[in-house]
């Protein structure tokens, strides 16, 4: 009996994790009707840390969702200030991914690859950084990828 509680809370978890996005996720239901302008430029991302060498192969630890248009929001812990990064530094995100220069880290290779896929100010954006070690994430000079 313990499995089959264990399958439908997870089902279930999965139907509301659905229903979240659904909700959340700029789609067809919010959209302007064809052939009408749009108040704004579309800016939703999907942010991801994974431990690997790369998001395919590796093993999602944890994800969030950053709105940054018409306002801040998602789940994202600071979506405000993460906003302004992208904003300030116009997509490129290597910027805001990069370590802080002052950081002590040791050189041992335990890969954790951040990602960043979706719609930034209108236009697809699909991005993919690997951090040697878990250290080099902790002292990543921006907050888009701390969460």
């Amino acid at each position: 009996m313990r499995s089959i509680t264990r399958g439908l809370g997870l089902g279930t978890a999965a139907m509301a994790l659905t229903a979240l996005t659904a909700l959340t996720w700029p789609g067809t239901a919010g959209a302007a009707p064809a052939g009408t302008a749009s108040l704004y430029t579309p800016s939703s991302l999907v942010l991801g840390v994974t431990a690997g060498p790369d998001a395919a192969t590796g093993r999602v630890l944890r994800a969030v969702t950053l709105v940054c248009a018409p306002k801040p929001g998602g789940t994202h812990p600071n979506p405000a200030a993460a906003c302004a990064e992208l904003r300030d530094s116009g997509s490129r995100l290597d910027e805001l991914a990069e370590p802080a220069s002052d950081a002590l880290c040791t050189r041992e290779w335990n890969p954790m690859t951040v990602t960043a896929d979706g719609v930034w100010q209108g236009r697809r954006l699909s991005y993919t950084y690997t951090f040697a070690n878990p250290c080099g994430l902790w002292n990543s000079t921006g907050v888009l990828f701390d969460f």
